[in-house]
């Protein structure tokens, strides 16, 4: 039946759902196994959720169905493109993806703490940064007691590596 002989308040609203995490086109969706597990366990998740929606009236279940079925379209289409990486191949006397490093920044007293992961991973609440931020690829190839110099509008901001671990 054509879309003309649809009365108006049966006509539902396109869900907009937000985008996942930045990856520019051509980047490879590199992933630690973590991220992985993280990914496929959000993909549980939200097929549980769909599975048991209630809701009111079955318009506002399709709605919700419709909004849900978008999420897990986005997420498929990341997990399927996920490259993981094993932290166990990688050099353990340089940064590169899933390193974590210990960083001594301009003047503070206190190390910090960063892993560098997937765009789907990074949290900065959790010391977790992308591997396609700026301080990322700022760190990525140095190696113990080498410094990599963020230029920032009002200053330089240097980093200094004390220590690389792969978890």
């Amino acid at each position: 039946m054509s879309r003309g002989f649809v009365k108006e308040d049966d006509q539902e609203e396109v869900p907009l759902v937000p985008p996942r995490a930045d990856l520019p086109e051509r980047t490879t969706n590199y992933v630690t196994q973590t991220g992985m597990d993280e990914l496929l366990t959000e993909k549980q998740s939200l097929t549980n959720e769909q599975k048991n929606l209630i809701q009111i009236n079955e318009k506002e279940k399709r709605i919700a169905s419709n909004f849900i079925t978008a999420k897990l379209q986005l997420l498929s289409n990341r997990i399927a493109s996920a490259k993981i990486i094993d932290l166990r191949n990688q050099p353990k006397d340089e940064i590169r993806f899933g390193a974590t490093v210990s960083l001594q920044i301009g003047t503070m007293k206190q190390l910090q703490k960063y892993q560098i992961v997937g765009v789907d991973e990074a949290d900065i609440a959790k010391q977790k940064i992308a591997f396609i931020s700026p301080i990322a690829k700022l760190l990525i190839g140095k190696r113990v007691g080498e410094s990599a110099i963020l230029k920032l509008a009002t200053e330089n901001r240097t980093f200094k590596i004390e220590a690389i671990s792969y978890l």
